[in-house]
């Protein structure tokens, strides 16, 4: 799974590593980007990529309301195109969901190890996601906008501490996921299945990044094995 992650790469560096046509005034960095937040995705509206902020925890159009969200903050590969909860997404609202790593943990229940894991080239990546806009039809607010994260089995590297890992889009897949008339539901799964990046840099972290409220670049800074 994708429980938490991080992302501090500047405005310019994300634009200057994205396809991005209309973008955010600004953005702030997170170092421990917890479920349910608000987060930075890059989305195609009118045939425009566009970085808007969308929150953690997909809620289909369907739902009675949006504590569904909590449920589906991530999305399996082997069932995303199908699963009625996404299938729909996953034909016409694919995002990309800008970060500069990820944690995961391992060990026995209670005694966890927290790992930060990031490219090896320290670079900005994507996680494969998809979005869904929810409208309260109880009253006539602001739709909620709402987003996922693919997973898949994780890589030889990762698969020792812990089984499942985000997608990784490599950047020539970008356009292609992007793109709402793209309805070649083989190619998108090719690329979910033979295409996401599978090699990363892990490294152990303080276990202060389990409290959603500490949030500094500290939460990052490796740790003795």
């Amino acid at each position: 799974m994708c429980g938490r992650f991080v992302v501090f790469s500047t405005l310019e560096q994300i634009q200057d590593h994205f396809p991005i046509d209309r973008t955010l005034s600004k953005v702030t960095p997170n170092y421990n980007v917890a479920p349910t937040q608000e987060i930075l995705a890059i989305i195609q509206q009118e045939s425009l990529n566009v970085m808007e902020k969308l929150h953690w925890g997909l809620v289909p159009h369907w739902a009675k309301d949006i504590s569904t969200g909590y449920k589906m903050i991530n999305a399996r590969v082997e069932t995303v195109s199908s699963k009625p909860s996404f299938r729909d997404a996953f034909k016409k609202r694919r995002c990309l969901i800008p970060a500069d790593g990820f944690y995961e943990w391992k060990g026995p229940k209670g005694d966890k190890q927290p790992f930060f894991i990031t490219l090896p080239d320290k670079k900005p990546f994507a996680f494969a996601g998809l979005w869904e806009t929810w409208w309260n039809k109880d009253n006539e607010g602001e739709p909620y906008r709402s987003c996922t994260i693919i997973t898949r089995d994780a890589s030889e590297g990762l698969k020792d501490i812990h089984g499942r890992m985000p997608a990784v889009l490599p950047q020539y897949t970008y356009e292609a996921w992007l793109d709402h008339e793209n309805h070649d539901i083989k190619m998108l799964q090719e690329i979910l299945a033979e295409r996401t990046v599978t090699e990363f840099k892990t490294s152990q972290v303080s276990k202060q990044v389990n409290s959603v409220k500490i949030n500094d670049p500290s939460n990052i800074a490796p740790v003795s094995k």
